[in-house]
Order: structure tokens, then C-alpha cells, then sequence
């Protein structure tokens, strides 16, 4: 269906929603007017959540002076399971002893099949957020995937406003609509506890039947002044509210015919140069508080690596071609681009190695594995310690996330 200027959201007439892996959100008919009312409506009634705060905070086991257990720490984000944080909840001792850097929240357990995982309501987000802040000795990265439309965890079947898509409001092609949906979007992160959006998506749609991008309408426009002009609306939403955006996916995954999270993903006769633009339009503006990496291969950026991995296009592209300063993540390093192509501790290597500050593990694919973040901490120090990472190398990272979490405005 052509999506027209006057129709913002589409109701699927006799079909339920479409779901994509964990994620299920309902499509609604509403106007522009319509849908910039409902929207702020929206946030003013979930705003009249404000969670409760635990009692008094634990006192952190990692150490106040940052040292290089604490470096290393820092540099690792990982999903978990709870709706609550209890004793004996592997993120307990992730955070105290091995001074973990960010989580990933999800409404839905994939690998157990649970509706289940870290979302129920505002209220019980609210103390989730909380109690993880608490236990940090730094500030807590608290990330969410939080694009809109059918990728979004929070949905209104658990209390939070409704969303729409990156590709409807692209298509809308009215700035002020797209911000006034992220504001929606950013003051429901904001009062959940959540700082960090990993979105917007400034993936250009050049193939419609992308498997993970244009199938789920993740993607404003094939157009990159169309995405640059909309994504710069939605970080500036975001910044109102003191809440961290992430673009994704460097350098492009708009015209993959592939899915990354399936398995090996080749670009090389499909990607073009101008899938560079948006993430250098955004750069110059200063306005890219962190850049996530997708899992591509390319073989005309690096005939040796996918993206995530290759120092040819982290460093040599993203840094010094395109002046990116700020933090890199790693898209989720479970996913079987990486994790069926590269033992663990080899991926964990060559992504720092290419220039990646935050090492991204949702757990939440095929297996859940609570000891993923110390395998990962653990690689990292097996690193230094044989002198196969510098530990210089471990400062650059960490004094770009604490750059970067200094920004926080909440």
C-alpha cells in the first residue's frame, strides 16, 4: 500500500499484527493531526508512572579509580533475564565484579519462547532501570531498541505508547511528525530509566525486500537526504530529553538480500557509496552520540572481513575517512553472522582490534548464556595480559564511553 501524506498509521483489515522475532506492535488508522495529539497524550499518562526506588543503594565491589578490570568492563553490554534484579541473578555479579557497562532490555525471551523477559509495565520498568543504576559503580548504559512500529519493545500491550515506524514517517516526509513521534519516544525512555536508543536506523531502503530492514519498515527512505533530515529529528527529540541515540548500521545493511542474524552476509554487488551518506551528513553535524556496526561483509571496503570486524572499515573508514571520534558498538556479536563464522574469543580480538568500543551481546537468539559477559571480560583480559591488545588500546574505548555516558542528561 502506498503510504499517503494524510494516513499515518494503516490498520491491517482482518490480520493481526505482524511480529519480528520478539517484537510485536499493532498498526492503527489515525491522521497526522490525530496521531500528533494521541501522542503527547500518550506521554502525559505514561508520565503518571514514576516507578518506586528501591531503598538504599549497594555499595559497588568495582573500584571508584577506574582500573583495567573496570576498563575492560565497560566495554562489554549484555541482555539478561528478570523482571526484577535478585540475588543470584548473573547481572548482579556482572555489574558488582566485573563492572559492566551496559544492558539491553527485551520484552520477549527468544530462546525459551517466553512472552517474558524484562518488560511487564512502566511501574515495574521503572524499578528494573532503577535497581540496575544502583548497582553501577559508573553510570549504566541502559539500552533498548526502540526504532518504532514493529520493532519496538515497548508496546502498548504492556502500557506504553504506540509507535510507528521509520519507513511510514519517512514516507510522510514531515519533520515535524517524526518529531513529535520521537519526542514521544524519548520521554517514555526517559521516565522508564532508559538513556540510550539503539536507533534511528539510517539504513537506506535500496532493496524493499531486505529481510531485516525494509520487510520491517526500519528504514526511513532509499533517499539519504530523506533519512539524514529525519534521523536529525529524532536525535535532537532524544538530546531534549537527555536520552543517547545510536545509528545503525555502518556501513550499510539497506540493500542486503540477507538476514545477519541468520548467518554470512555478502553486500559486495549490492552495496553503493551513497549508503555512507547519512552517517557523514550526521557526523558533520556533530550530532552522533554512538554508531553501531552491522555484520556485513563487503568486499569492496574490506575482502577479508565482515564490517564489525574489519579495522579497514571501522578505523580506516568510520574514523579517519569519515571523523568519527565517538563510541562504536558492536551490533549483537551472538548473532550468526559472527558467532557461526568465529570462535568467541577470536570475534572478541578482531572487533577491538578494528576500532569497536562496546561489544554488544543481547543473549537473546538461539541461546541464552548467563556467562557470556565474564567470557567476554575475560577475553578481553586474556588480551592485554598476552600483549596481543595494548592496554592503551583499552584507554582509547574507555575514555570514549565515559565521554560518552557523561552526556547523559537524566
Amino acid at each position: 500500500m502506498v503510504i499517503g501524506r494524510q494516513t499515518v498509521y494503516h490498520k491491517l483489515a482482518g490480520k493481526a499484527p505482524e511480529r519480528h522475532n520478539d517484537r510485536m506492535s499493532p498498526t492503527l488508522q489515525l491522521t497526522r493531526r490525530a496521531f500528533l495529539s494521541a501522542g503527547a497524550r500518550g506521554a502525559a499518562a505514561f508520565a503518571l508512572f514514576p516507578g518506586w526506588l528501591p531503598g538504599r543503594r549497594p555499595a559497588p565491589v568495582c573500584p571508584t579509580a577506574a582500573g583495567l578490570d573496570e576498563k575492560i568492563g565497560q566495554m562489554v553490554l549484555a541482555g539478561f533475564r528478570g523482571l526484577e534484579l535478585v540475588e543470584g541473578n548473573p547481572v548482579v555479579a556482572d555489574l558488582r565484579r566485573r563492572c559492566l557497562g551496559g544492558v539491553a532490555l527485551f520484552d520477549r525471551d527468544l530462546p525459551s519462547g517466553s512472552p517474558v523477559r524484562n518488560i511487564a509495565s512502566p511501574a515495574q520498568l521503572s524499578a528494573l532501570d532503577t535497581s540496575l543504576s544502583r548497582l553501577a559503580a559508573e553510570p549504566l548504559l541502559i539500552g533498548i531498541d526502540q526504532e518504532g512500529g514493529q520493532v519496538a519493545r515497548l508496546s502498548p500491550e504492556h502500557g506504553f505508547p504506540p509507535s510507528i515506524s521509520q519507513q511510514r514517517l519517512g514516507a510522510l516526509d514531515d519533520v515535524e511528525a517524526t518529531r513529535q513521534a520521537a519526542e514521544t519516544t524519548a520521554q517514555t525512555l526517559r521516565v522508564a530509566g532508559i538513556n540510550l536508543n539503539l536507533a534511528p536506523v539510517v539504513d537506506l531502503n535500496l532493496n524493499p525486500a531486505n529481510p531485516i530492514i525494509g520487510r520491517y519498515e526500519r528504514s526511513f527512505s532509499a533517499d539519504p537526504d530523506i533519512v539524514t533530515r529525519h534521523a536529525l529529528a529524532v536525535i535532537r527529540a532524544h538530546h531534549r530529553y537527555g536520552v543517547l541515540t545510536t545509528l545503525k548500521h555502518f556501513p550499510g545493511h539497506g540493500s542486503s538480500q540477507g538476514d545477519s542474524h541468520l548467518g554470512f552476509v555478502d553486500v559486495t554487488a549490492t552495496w553503493r557509496p551513497v549508503e555512507l551518506q547519512p552517517f557523514r551528513a550526521l557526523i558533520r553535524a556533530g550530532s552522533c552520540d554512538a554508531i553501531m556496526t552491522a555484520h556485513i561483509f563487503n568486499a569492496q571496503l574490506d575482502p577479508d572481513f565482515p564490517a564489525t570486524l574489519s579495522r579497514r572499515t571501522v578505523t580506516g573508514l568510520l574514523r579517519e575517512q569519515l571523523g568519527f571520534g565517538g563510541v562504536v558498538i558492536s551490533d549483537d556479536m551472538g548473532m550468526g553472522a559472527i558467532a557461526d563464522n568465529y570462535p568467541f574469543e577470536t570475534a572478541v580480538r578482531l572487533a577491538i582490534e578494528a576500532g569497536v568500543d562496546i561489544l554488544a551481546y543481547s543473549n537473546n537468539g538461539r541461546v541464552f548464556d548467563p556467562a557470556v559477559p565474564a567470557r567476554a571480560v575475560a577475553a578481553i583480559k586474556d588480551l592485554v595480559a598476552s600483549g596481543t591488545v595494548d592496554e592503551g588500546r583499552i584507554d582509547q574505548s574507555y575514555r570514549r564511553i565515559m565521554r560518552l555516558k557523561s552526556a547523559i542528561g537524566f
